[in-house]
């Protein structure tokens, strides 16, 4: 069992504390709703089509990762109740200022490759709202383009973020969810679809079973991200040393139920070959189930959950960009803030840029390769992503053992962060059959990261400055 060290918590001295306005049930819809949303809605058909019927294991696996790694963060966060999460946990334990900046920039990197893959799921429900049937390749990526400009317009202008507005945004997203549940499980006992279809593996010929999960369980990871951004909720919770690791738990452990039971529904009432085409699984779902059912509002949820996901990815990206380059570690221009809006415009527009670029050479290679899928590759380098930050993760609780505090915080059991390390790592690795292309956007996006960090050392060492992540907190804008 998980233990906890007694005291109290107490903030920095000489700094206000922040006021501890979120409870138990404002803390779990804001952890459930920033799981849920993009990669359920546009990925269900995806990971079929790695394994079969079979959807719900590597849901499971990637359940069971996530759950490794929440209790890592756990231990960190309430260690260390502080924003800028992983950046922060990396810079206490290993004090490496180019891996303290290297582990932000991916997690930058993540938010932009989320949010080009939910700008291509967007694209897809919405053509589908209107009405377009079998929309050509271009013009799929034609309106995901315009969908992230209209993003990076709303950006500009400023988002005022709260807990509360989550609330609304995650009931939206979770009644689509209930929706599938519900008509799936009509059409099952109305006799339709066919439920021995989840107990089916269908394995290309020249894949171990072992093999297959494992790329699946990749790939499924990308729906359960975003229960990590909650750390920075931790100095505004009620006593978050109790609320936080009982709350983590109940949310995820409901997230993956939910996800559980639309992997089982999808594959018995969808035929796999029909599942797997397209970026819009869950809506397929619902037509075959409930031919009468409004396929508009189903398609508004959608496009709702997965634009609240893009934009709340790009507002991250384009704040730790700005936080990158006001601590000094990435160029000046970053920072430039716009007048009246207050908004970091350059961070904003710099970080568009990437995902148009991204989505437009993903695109490209999908149309030149008919059997690369732009969602899965996005979605697929996004969790490659984010994999590779837990693996720091794991081990900095390991490092950071020896660091003790005079306040009560969890700890978790010592075997998990050895297991979540290694499991973590293997999931990085190319053992897991993860498709190639991943490998090369995640390399390019770091390469970029890399290079603008060396062009900014240089230029401060010219100047006599050095080019240190000083303070890891101020990392997020």
């Amino acid at each position: 069992m998980a233990t906890t060290e007694t005291a109290s918590v107490h903030g920095e001295p000489g700094e206000p504390a922040l006021k501890r306005a979120i409870g138990t049930k404002l803390l779990f819809l804001f952890i459930i709703g920033d799981v849920l949303g993009t990669g359920i809605y546009a990925l269900t058909g995806q990971v079929a089509d790695e394994v079969g019927g079979a959807v719900w294991v590597p849901f499971l696996v990637a359940f069971a990762v996530a759950m490794l790694t929440a209790c890592s963060y756990l231990e960190l966060v309430t260690k260390y109740p502080r924003c800028a999460g992983a950046a922060l946990y990396t810079h206490k334990a290993f004090g490496v200022h180019v891996l303290t900046f290297m582990v932000a920039f991916t997690v930058m990197c993540s938010g932009i490759t989320s949010a080009s893959t939910a700008s291509r799921a967007f694209s897809s429900n919405s053509l589908e709202l209107f009405g377009v049937e079998a929309p050509g390749a271009l013009v799929v990526t034609v309106v995901a383009l315009a969908f992230m400009l209209l993003v990076a317009a709303v950006n500009l202008r400023g988002v005022g973020e709260s807990v509360k507005a989550n609330t609304v945004l995650t009931l939206i997203e979770l009644s689509g969810l209930l929706i599938v549940i519900g008509v799936g499980a009509w059409a099952l006992l109305g006799g339709q679809g066919d439920l021995s279809r989840a107990a089916t593996l269908d394995l290309n010929p020249d894949q171990a079973p072992f093999t297959a999960i494992t790329a699946a369980t990749a790939l499924a990871f990308f729906a359960l991200v975003g229960f990590e951004d909650s750390v920075n909720m931790a100095e505004e919770t009620h006593d978050p040393v109790r609320t936080f690791p009982k709350v983590m738990f109940l949310a995820l452990g409901t997230a993956g139920a939910l996800y559980l039971l639309v992997g089982v529904i999808a594959v018995a009432v969808v035929p796999l070959e029909d599942l797997s085409e397209g970026d819009t699984p869950l809506l397929q779902v619902v037509s075959a189930g409930a031919p009468g059912f409004p396929l508009g509002v189903f398609a508004l949820i959608t496009m709702f959950a997965v634009a609240n996901s893009a934009l709340l990815n790009m507002l991250m990206a384009s704040r730790l960009l700005y936080g990158m380059s006001r601590e000094g570690v990435l160029p000046r221009f970053l920072g430039r803030v716009l007048r009246g809006r207050r908004t970091p415009w350059t961070a904003v527009v710099f970080s568009t840029c990437l995902s148009l670029v991204l989505i437009s050479a993903v695109s490209a290679l999908a149309a030149a390769d008919p059997g690369s899928e732009v969602v899965s590759n996005l979605g697929g380098t996004t969790s490659l992503l984010l994999l590779a930050v837990f693996t720091v993760v794991h081990v900095a609780v390991l490092v950071l053992r020896r660091d003790r505090v005079d306040h009560e915080h969890f700890k978790a059991p010592t075997a998990l962060p050895w297991v979540g390390a290694v499991v973590c790592l293997y999931l990085v690795s190319p053992l897991t059959d993860r498709a190639p292309v991943q490998y090369s956007i995640a390399g390019s996006l770091l390469a970029l990261g890399f290079v603008l960090w060396f062009f900014t050392w240089l230029q401060r060492r010219r100047a006599g400055l050095r080019t240190r992540v000083e303070d890891p907190s101020r990392l997020g804008g």
